[in-house]
């Protein structure tokens, strides 16, 4: 279970996204604004000032650029409603729109992907304000002419702005441009299919810390927790995923897919992954171990059926094993070749039939000769090492004892099948008593 992020945190990461200058520092763009809530229900206008119908929706396709441009108009036309080209717009204020042709092709408008209506899908939506790493409502969006075209360049988050949509008269219809958030700022989640992907946001949400992340997203709710995992790059997703509290993780895996779930999981620390299996239910958890390699769902399936008051329910799998024949140099090799699985404390000798032999710190590697043979590193004092069903309580006193970073957990054979890190025991006493903290006069954690 993750501990509450400080002020502090927020700040650093705040300072990690700047961007550059904002399109709405421009004297030009502030003063174009239009209102998208304003525009609703406007009139659309032939070159000749003829009415053809009434605006419904603006329609954005959304790729690599920072300020997406208005690729269509939804507008109703009698009874039906209708798609025009945005590249007919040939005018557009806060009281109407002109279009540049007398004969506009008018067409039933269906979604295309990449597409998001700007009043069904963003406003009243939330978003993520990544500068500001806080999730916030948007009230209203602003146009303005940039770059040659008409595009997207502001969300207004104000609470003014919200009554100019409830109230009718003009001040619906007046731009606070000093209460919007740059669009480049912003990390849209809805449309159709629950994700807007915008580049911008993207790589500064990758800037952030994951526990940072993991409350922007326990801030959202529902499809749109869903949709910013889906701006993450996979491995930083795992990393987010770990951050979370349960009953937020088990929601937003709830709103995933099974091949995204597991996708995510796989990459997380077996402990972790087992953790979060075992506390979904059956159906959910099966469908999930279903879509993985079948190797992978039959270790995962393994380490789930342990008991979490045992050593096994709390270890993780990832170490790095090397033979008592084998040299300095080839286990510093296989620590880089596991650099990403979190393994920096050494790694477990074994003899000629994998029973344990040593845990030799990394420390010791460094030192020694490279074609020195592991052999002649093994020595007192030897690992401090418990059995998979050995009780939590029996682990603290061993840690206690052996003073390590982590502790190895053996079978029946004395073969070792993974490790306890003090972080992961921290974590497994917190969810028990569900309180950090000491116990008065004992010098162990409660």
């Amino acid at each position: 279970m993750k501990a509450k992020p400080i002020t502090t945190v927020a700040v650093r990461a705040k300072r990690l996204v700047t961007r550059g200058e904002s399109v709405l520092a421009r004297k030009n763009i502030r003063e174009s604004l239009v209102s998208v809530a304003g525009l609703i229900g406007r009139p659309v206008r032939d070159n000749d000032g003829r009415d053809l119908g009434k605006l419904v929706d603006i329609v954005v396709r959304h790729g690599e650029e920072t300020y997406p441009a208005v690729s269509g108009l939804i507008v109703k036309v009698g009874a039906r409603k209708s798609f025009i080209d945005g590249a007919r717009i040939s005018k557009l204020t806060k009281s109407e729109i002109r279009l540049s042709s007398t004969k506009v092709n008018l067409r039933e408008y269906t979604r295309r992907p990449g597409e998001s209506l700007l009043d069904a899908d963003v406003i009243d939506h939330q978003i993520v304000d990544v500068n500001g790493l806080r999730v916030v409502r948007s009230a209203d969006l602003y146009l303005a002419p940039l770059d040659r075209e008409i595009r997207l360049v502001g969300v207004d988050v104000s609470f003014v702005s919200f009554l100019r949509r409830v109230f009718p008269g003009t001040i619906r219809r007046r731009p606070t441009p000093d209460r919007v958030v740059d669009w480049a700022s912003v990390a849209s989640l809805t449309d159709s299919t629950g994700q807007v992907r915008t580049a911008g946001p993207r790589s500064a949400l990758s800037q952030l810390r994951p526990a940072d992340l993991a409350d922007l997203i326990e801030d959202l709710v529902g499809r749109e927790q869903g949709a910013l995992i889906e701006l993450l790059d996979p491995d930083l997703a795992a990393d987010v995923l770990e951050e979370m509290e349960d009953e937020d993780l088990l929601g937003l895996l709830r709103g995933l897919s099974a091949d995204r779930a597991a996708e995510l999981i796989v990459r997380m620390e077996p402990d972790e992954s087992a953790e979060v299996l075992r506390d979904l239910d059956e159906e959910h958890r099966e469908s999930i171990l279903s879509a993985m390699a079948k190797e992978t769902a039959k270790a995962l399936r393994t380490l789930v059926s342990f008991d979490e008051t045992l050593a096994g329910g709390v270890m993780t799998t990832h170490m790095v094993i090397a033979r008592e024949t084998d040299t300095v140099g080839a286990a510093l090799k296989l620590l880089v070749e596991n650099r990403e699985r979190d393994i920096s404390d050494g790694v477990v000798v074994v003899d000629s039939k994998g029973k344990l032999l040593d845990h030799i710190q990394m420390i010791e590697l460094v030192s020694a000769k490279s074609s020195a043979l592991l052999s002649t590193l093994i020595g007192a004092p030897l690992p401090m090492a418990v059995n998979i069903d050995t009780p939590l309580d029996e682990v603290i006193e061993e840690f206690s004892n052996n003073r390590g970073s982590s502790i190895v957990i053996v079978d029946e054979s004395n073969k070792p099948v993974g490790r306890i890190m003090a972080d992961d025991l921290v974590d497994a006493l917190v969810a028990r008593t569900g309180r950090r903290g000491f116990a008065q006069g004992s010098g162990a954690l409660a």
